[in-house]
């Protein structure tokens, strides 16, 4: 069935069963797993007339409930650059996954007139799954929904979501961001990473050896593909790697809200560990001391040691670059403080979800941006971006700038800009405190975080 001949997409093989009203929300849609099929139906639907509305730029289809438990599961779509989905768009995807089976039709049509999407134009949709035991048969109604429509589907499988914004990037700027595959993704990373390395992998009270916790989903799976191409540069315990429930008990979300290790993991004294949630987009750090207390290093301290050490770059660099960050209220106070005190870097407030961060984020040259659950990432504009290439060519610079430029071209290839990526982001820890030669425990030194407890109280 091709998009100009419509009228039987109500009547397909995954019809509207609840009668609930599901929004489309800063994590696109997620609820029960088996209340799911319509909508990704749908949204293979919506997909296809976004690519064509965008004028055939590959979009993305992503099934995962991130740190949810493992019965549920959700989706949410992709944008051209690898940014979440248009708001306007989000509108679009709550009508059609909410109308009714015999109107589908119709709803389409509407959204093919709102948006003047030209329809003879190709579709191209990349379509990415996290390892939930329902992500198979949803991804199956997703790609029903998109050939429905004629677009062409592309499916990568069992990814973190970070890297399949990764690819969708990659694809429509032409290889410019990186090779679309996962293979060119853990290459543009790694190889930049271990570039910032140097030979000596060990400095001061750095110690290059983390303990891993997969949350037993995804994030397990391609720790094990980066720890063959990171060797001794960076020693990995991994831990919870998929033999047991996804989310239960560990992961990041877990640790955050609970405030304790997850289950899973050796206690071994002032170690660092590191845990990433079912998606890997999200990341925390932590240890346990000799006298058996938990010690917590969210986003906001994430934020903060890279904002510093971008600065400390820029400074040296002398580049003409302006650099902010961003966080939301749940941000601890005293990491605000310190970063507007200490760090000299403006600091802007921004509504809950990634996608405020991230539009906050483009106003500056190079924004920084983390929630306090440890989702987020750095973005260098283009302007920024040209800077800093032009001045890795430029003769007019001393020895201690030209190393400085160095570093900061190195460190845009190992942050995925897109969006937030645990794996990219431990990298980019790791870095930071090889360089620097801290400890955790000099790490967590910088500042002392006010009193916080973070509870989810049930309502009907």
């Amino acid at each position: 069935m091709n998009i100009s001949n419509a009228s039987n997409v109500g009547n397909e093989e995954f019809p509207r069963k609840k009668l609930q009203t599901i929004h489309y929300g800063t994590a696109g849609f997620r609820t029960r797993a088996e209340d799911l099929d319509y909508v990704l139906y749908r949204m293979g639907l919506l997909a296809v007339l976004r690519s064509k509305a965008k004028k055939g730029a590959a979009i993305g289809v992503m099934i995962t409930a991130s740190h949810n438990p493992e019965p549920d599961n959700g989706v949410k779509l992709i944008d051209p650059m690898g940014e979440m989905l248009q708001q306007s768009w989000e509108a679009h995807a709550t009508s059609l996954a909410n109308v009714s089976n015999d109107d589908l039709a119709s709803e389409i049509k509407k959204i093919i007139d709102e948006e003047s999407i030209d329809t003879g134009i190709t579709a191209r949709v990349f379509i990415g799954q996290d390892t939930r035991p329902s992500s198979a048969g949803l991804a199956k109604a997703a790609v029903t929904g998109i050939t429905a429509l004629g677009g062409e589907v592309k499916d990568y499988g069992v990814v973190t979501t970070p890297m399949l914004h990764y690819f969708i990037a990659c694809t429509n700027t032409g290889g410019a961001y990186g090779v679309p595959t996962e293979e060119g993704y853990f290459q543009k990373l790694i190889t930049a990473f271990k570039k910032l390395r140097g030979c000596n992998s060990e400095n001061g009270n750095y110690v290059p050896s983390i303990i891993f916790d997969g949350a037993n989903g995804v994030g397990a799976l391609t720790m094990k593909s980066a720890m063959q191409l990171l060797g001794d540069s960076l020693k990995v315990v991994l831990c919870n790697d998929g033999n047991g429930k996804l989310n239960h008990m560990c992961g990041a979300d877990y640790v955050k809200i609970q405030q304790c290790a997850p289950s899973g993991i050796p206690i071994d004294a002032n170690t660092r560990c590191v845990s990433v949630d079912g998606d890997a987009d999200r990341i925390v750090y932590y240890y346990t001391d000799k006298l058996g207390k938990f010690h917590l290093l969210d986003g906001d301290r994430i934020a903060s040691l890279i904002a510093g050490f971008i600065k400390e770059l820029i400074e040296e660099s002398k580049l003409n670059l302006q650099i902010g960050l961003v966080q939301t209220a749940y941000a601890n106070g005293s990491s605000t403080k310190y970063i507007t005190d200490t760090l000299k870097v403006p600091v802007v407030c921004a509504p809950t979800g990634v996608k405020h961060l991230h539009h906050e984020a483009l106003k500056y040259d190079i924004g920084v941006y983390f929630e306090a659950n440890g989702h987020g990432t750095a973005i260098f504009s283009d302007s920024a971006t040209k800077i800093i290439s032009d001045a890795k060519n430029s003769s007019c610079l001393s020895e201690k700038q030209k190393e400085a430029v160095e570093r900061l071209a190195c460190l845009m290839d190992v942050i995925n800009q897109t969006v937030g990526d645990a794996i990219s982001d431990l990298l980019v820890v790791e870095t930071v405190l090889h360089a620097r030669g801290w400890s955790i425990k000099d790490w967590e030194g910088a500042y002392t975080d006010l009193p916080n407890r973070q509870l989810k109280v049930l309502v009907k």
